[in-house]
Parts: C-alpha cells; sequence; structure tokens
C-alpha cells in the first residue's frame, strides 16, 4: 500500500441510530448518525406492515388464488391440459366433409 493517500481507519466509531440505539463498529469516521437500524428497522423487529396504495396485494392474492385449486391443491393449468386431452378434437378431411354433406342433402354419388 502507498503511504500518506489511505484514510485514518477507527475501530470505535460510535453509531446513533434515530430511536436512541448505540454501538461501535470500525470505519474511518468518527461518529456515524443513522435513521434505522437493526434495533427498529420494521423486518428485524417484525412489526412490518404493508402500505397498500393501489391494492397490488389483494390483486396478487386474487391471482394466486384463481391459479391454484383449494380443494387439490393443483395447479389449474394441468387441470385445463387434463380436460383437453379428454375431449380429443376428431379432424375431418375435406374429401370426408364432401361425404357427409352428400349424406345430409340426400345428393348420394
Amino acid at each position: 500500500m502507498k503511504k500518506n493517500i489511505h484514510p485514518e481507519y477507527n475501530t470505535d466509531c460510535q453509531v446513533i441510530c434515530v430511536c436512541g440505539n448505540t454501538f461501535k463498529t470500525g470505519s474511518t469516521a468518527k461518529e456515524i448518525k443513522v435513521e434505522l437500524c437493526s434495533a427498529c428497522h420494521p423486518f428485524y423487529t417484525g412489526k412490518q406492515k404493508l402500505i397498500d396504495t393501489g391494492g397490488r396485494v389483494e390483486k396478487f392474492q386474487a391471482k394466486l388464488d384463481a391459479k391454484t385449486d383449494a380443494a387439490t391443491g393443483k395447479k389449474v393449468k394441468k387441470a385445463a391440459r387434463a380436460k383437453a386431452k379428454s375431449k380429443k378434437e376428431v379432424v375431418v378431411k375435406t374429401k370426408d366433409m364432401k361425404k357427409i354433406a352428400q349424406v345430409t342433402l340426400g345428393n348420394k354419388k
């Protein structure tokens, strides 16, 4: 390392939170003031609140409920695929369609 270009490192830097919690850490500053710490942050305290301004949480829950079947817990897509497989579509060729039309109209050839 080059000499005289790095800042002085303090091992006893005082961190002060708005909530009143203080602790020591290492830093180049002697004192650090913060707005949130682990003692007052909602994620760590368990007091997390969801602020939903546009109804996004309810919209997500509705999508989630629509995708899963409440009785079985299976996804609806799988059930839809099973229904589609059970209802196999019959492909009718044009030659067969002509024959069907002739029989229904009474024109036999």
